[in-house]
């Protein structure tokens, strides 16, 4: 029994680099590569550089972190509703210095859009007013 186990912790750790940090990138990462344009806003807010992606219904600051990683923070997301829901439209959009940003959220087993959600702008990226 003991060999069995010793042999899966070799195994786990096979696939760690010598510093013991995963060498695969974080979900966030592949969320940011694989974002479609609409879903990304990348420039500058109140003279501060701002990089925003909308992900599953959620606008989130994208931002570099420790070791090189790339984390992100909620700046934005729909009011919560009483029963499971799926996001049915999303995106951000660029004019006159401000970011809009459409979510819409579709309760489960109703037709159309939208149970949660809207239009909302932001000149900066963290405050947000809904339209």
């Amino acid at each position: 029994m003991l060999a069995i186990v010793a042999g899966a912790v070799v195994t786990l750790l096979a696939g760690c680099d010598r510093a013991g940090t995963a060498s695969q990138p974080g979900a966030e990462e592949i969320a940011i590569r694989t974002a479609p344009a609409e879903q990304v806003f990348q420039g500058t807010l109140a003279g501060q550089p701002v990089h925003l992606v909308v992900h599953d219904c959620e606008v989130l600051r994208v931002q570099q972190g420790a070791q090189g990683r790339i984390e992100w923070t909620s700046v934005l997301a729909p009011e919560p509703y009483p029963f499971p829901t799926a996001c049915e439209r999303q995106s951000l959009s660029f004019d006159a210095g401000q970011v809009t940003a459409k979510l819409g959220r579709r309760a489960f087993g109703a037709g159309g859009c939208c149970a949660s959600g809207g239009t909302y702008r932001s000149a900066d990226g963290l405050n947000w007013k809904k339209l």
